[in-house]
């Protein structure tokens, strides 16, 4: 199948107007935040420690200038870079995919209900992160002249701390050989079957 992407507007914090799986037998629900608020502040504090442990190398290395427009820019370059960030993410996904706001909020997030494995699942969670966030970042630290890319690199990644938060869970919660899927605000493991996946109920 092909990836759909469907754009379903503004959140209303109600998780149950989220999209919901058909839950698999013995799936296990992961331990993660009871709520998108609770979510949010360990997101917040996560971003916080890595954006000034990512400033560190920055400021010893003498040969960037933090005094130009190019740093500055990169970081709003990153805020442009959300809904992109989002598309990257969908992309991974071989089934639909959806695409909800909430500005007020600064939620932006895509929920697709497919299964996948651990490895794919690390792999959609991290790699917008990969895209504009490490890659400039070591670009920009390692060549002075593009201060652009360190300030859209150093910014990015503090914005992927959610994401951050998924893998933690997914890479210390699955079994081998187990898949995941989402379903509404959580996300679910499950031992799939030799002989096929059975669906034991509607979430």
């Amino acid at each position: 199948m092909i990836m759909k992407l469907h754009y379903k507007g503004k959140y209303n914090l109600d998780p149950e107007t989220l999209p919901a799986a058909l839950h698999k037998e013995g799936a296990v629900q992961f331990k993660e935040a009871g709520s998108t608020r609770e979510l949010g502040k360990k997101a917040n504090i996560i971003a916080v420690v890595l954006l000034i442990t990512l400033f560190i190398p920055i400021v010893f290395l003498r040969s960037i200038d933090l005094n130009g427009f190019g740093f500055w820019i990169g970081i709003l370059l990153s805020l442009v870079c959300t809904v992109p960030h989002e598309i990257i993410h969908a992309l991974c996904f071989r089934e639909d995919v959806y695409l909800y706001t909430n500005l007020k909020q600064g939620m932006l997030f895509v929920i697709g209900i497919e299964p996948m494995s651990k490895a794919r699942f690390v792999f959609m969670s991290v790699l917008p992160s990969l895209v504009f966030g490490l890659i400039p970042y070591l670009i920009g630290l390692f060549i002075p002249h593009c201060a652009i890319f360190l300030g859209l690199g150093w910014s990015s990644i503090s914005m992927g701390a959610g994401d951050y938060i998924n893998i933690y869970h997914a890479l210390t919660q699955m079994p081998k050989g187990a898949k995941t899927y989402m379903s509404g605000f959580h996300s679910w493991w499950y031992m799939p079957e030799e002989n096929g996946e059975s669906v034991s109920r509607i979430g």
